[in-house]
């Protein structure tokens, strides 16, 4: 396996992405008038206690987010966690138990449901497509099709589904795609065209440090590129017989480039095209189509 992308823990500078989020949570949750339900029924003095509950089946993640939500909409809230992130969650496991003044628990309810209800979703797909390939060399990467605001949270999710981090953004790792080639090679743009090899070798050059990434869309382009020995090609919308193929290519011209495959995967295709022997496989789903897994909040 060629170096790989940084991957997403939970450290610091997640939580602070979550600060930010939850900022704009409680903003739009509580406004200028707070819970004014709240208010009326339950007492300013009365306590509860109340667990997180999965309402179907799961793989958790977004606990470690839990305990800062309480914090600051109620110091005084207490959060004892029952599973770890990554953990599977059956219908009714506890993901854990809040204690503490009854009007914070409530104000902070929606917004702890749908931190581990989203990112639990993701992680949930993500382990459903790392089982479908177990037992081949491929490994499962997300992508940047992410919610804005939310793609360190939602990588991080993937992780704890048993996947892996692609570049985080733009700025930490070169990927060179087809509209980058085709811009360039506009009359209109006055820029010199560049053939995949050629990009790859200008990338490197004011890159050096970077992983360098190509997009090639035909076993031509694949080819022309393999000399210039970028770290990862990316195989774009390639079908089993062409990935075979290029698996095949890459052995025998150039075996230190790792090949991604991209585009039109699915749970039910995508075994077929980790047993073509491709290292890494891409799958933008993984964060833009995933379902969240429901969580509840019962009085004890």
């Amino acid at each position: 396996m060629t170096r790989d992308f940084r991957q997403t823990t939970w450290d610091a500078s997640l939580t602070r992405d979550w600060h930010a989020i939850l900022r704009l949570a409680l903003a739009e949750d509580l406004g200028r008038n707070g819970d004014c339900t709240t208010r009326a029924l339950v007492g300013e003095g009365v306590l509860g206690k109340a667990a997180v509950v999965a309402r179907r089946a799961g793989v958790a993640a977004g606990l470690p987010g839990v305990e800062p939500t309480l914090a600051t909409i109620e110091p005084r809230l207490r959060w004892a966690p029952q599973i770890a992130d990554g953990s599977p969650v059956e219908q009714g496991t506890r993901a854990g138990i809040i204690e503490g003044p009854a009007r914070g628990l409530l104000a902070a309810e929606r917004i702890v449901l749908n931190l581990l209800g989203r990112l639990s979703g993701i992680a949930t797909l993500t382990r459903r497509y790392v089982a479908a390939v177990a037992g081949t060399k491929a490994r499962i990467y997300d992508t940047r099709k992410t919610t804005p605001g939310w793609r360190r949270l939602e990588k991080y999710a993937v992780r704890c589904g048993g996947g892996f981090n692609h570049r985080s953004g733009l700025f930490d790792a070169v990927l060179i795609k087809d509209n980058h080639l085709a811009l360039v090679g506009q009359p209109a743009a006055s820029q010199p065209h560049y053939s995949p090899a050629e990009a790859v070798a200008r990338a490197r050059q004011l890159n050096p440090d970077m992983i360098v990434e190509i997009e090639v869309d035909s076993l031509e382009q694949l080819d022309n590129v393999l000399p210039a020995s970028p770290d990862i090609v990316l195989l774009d919308n390639m079908g089993p017989a062409e990935l075979a193929a290029a698996v095949a290519r890459r052995d025998a011209s150039n075996p230190a480039v790792a090949l991604e495959a991209s585009g039109g995967i699915n749970l039910e295709n995508v075994r077929r095209i980790a047993e073509c022997g491709v290292e890494r496989i891409s799958v933008g789903a993984l964060t833009h189509s995933a379902v969240a897994v429901d969580f509840g909040l019962d009085w004890l």
